[in-house]
């Protein structure tokens, strides 16, 4: 779904009344009725509703507006992560001491957990025949402590902090970490309600050229997430990958809402006064519809298990939205009427 601010017309931090305007503004020019001869109308006209439908309730507005600026917060630390990764590869070849040789070479093992080798230490020289007796242990001590002193460390380069740590905990672990799985292979498909509830099984082309059937039917909704075992990358020596699939829903007649579908019904202003009897197109057939006396546009008509099937086999609802029309020519008695209600004056 494209940025419903964006569909709308309006700035992020709009007001109600300038999003409910705006709404009508544009669902007067796109609606299929008075775009005969543009068969993406229906399209436009869906999308503007989906939008409005999202932005006019505050809790659906404030999830989405939360996920926006988490998204663009995680997209800016994957920026900083791939920055300092660019620049630790620079900076790697200058290194002489990896962090794995360093804690070694602290805790006295090497990379294999084996014990490393000590390090020579200087023997002490023959004591002096003028020494006297009483301090020949001391004048010993002295040669191998000086010898100690004057050896000195070779030069060695500083491991970066993240991969000492990481050197300390896998030492913890007794184990270096490996690698024995391929990466997964993520990507999107994109289908239909009816594609859903007609269990078409949509396909997706991994880099090798192998086409992969992706299993839709019961549970499957917008945002759905599909794990394929071991059909993803394929990499020498390492456990073939996964595929992870993730579901969407593309625009069309019905919207998404979990597992139920919302669908726009058009009526004209002395159906909605009035009421009236209609006929909506439902995902599996036409489905009559009572639409009750003073009905306005913010509210809905719920018609039980028409919407899509969930894991344990029952099905969600079918959500009709009421939607305002004018008639296509201007009506003169209407248009006298309007104006008496608004100022006050009765015929």
């Amino acid at each position: 779904m494209r940025d419903p601010y964006s569909v709308l017309g309006v700035k992020k931090n709009a007001g109600q009344e300038e999003i409910k305007a705006a709404w009508r503004s544009l669902a007067k020019a796109v609606h299929p009725d008075q775009n005969h001869d543009d068969p993406l109308a229906t399209v436009r006209f869906t999308e503007a509703g989906r939008a409005y439908d999202l932005l006019r309730d505050p809790e659906k507005r404030s999830r989405y507006d939360r996920q926006q600026r988490e998204a663009e917060l995680r997209r800016m630390e994957q920026m900083r992560r791939r920055e300092a990764e660019r620049k630790g590869r620079t900076e790697a070849p200058r290194m002489s001491e990896d962090a794995e040789d360093m804690i070694a070479r602290i805790f006295g093992v090497d990379s294999r957990g084996q014990q490393a080798e000590p390090r020579p230490q200087a023997r002490p020289q023959p004591q002096a025949q003028s020494a006297s007796p009483a301090q020949p242990q001391q004048d010993a001590r002295k040669p191998s402590d000086e010898a100690a002193t004057d050896e000195t460390m070779p030069a060695r380069g500083s491991a970066p902090g993240g991969a000492i740590i990481s050197a300390i905990i896998r030492r913890i672990r007794g184990s270096r970490s490996r690698i024995d799985k391929a990466p997964d292979l993520v990507a999107d498909v994109t289908v239909t309600v009816e594609d859903i509830l007609n269990k078409v099984r949509p396909t997706i082309e991994t880099p090798e050229g192998q086409t992969i059937r992706v299993p839709i039917g019961a549970g499957t909704t917008d945002g759905q997430v599909i794990r394929l075992r071991e059909a993803g990358y394929r990499i020498e020596n390492l456990r073939r990958g996964d595929a992870v699939i993730t579901v969407r829903v593309a625009p069309g007649r019905f919207r998404t809402d979990g597992f139920d579908l919302r669908i726009d019904l058009p009526i004209t202003i002395e159906n909605a006064v009035l009421g009236c009897e209609t006929t909506i197109d439902g995902p599996l057939g036409p489905i009559p519809v009572t639409v009750p006396a003073w009905s306005g546009s913010d509210q809905a008509i719920r018609i039980e298990g028409e919407g899509l099937t969930k894991d344990n086999g029952e099905r969600g609802d079918l959500i009709a939205e009421i939607r305002l029309l004018l008639w296509e020519k201007p009506d003169a008695k209407m248009i006298d009427l309007m104006r008496s209600l608004r100022e006050g004056l009765y015929l």
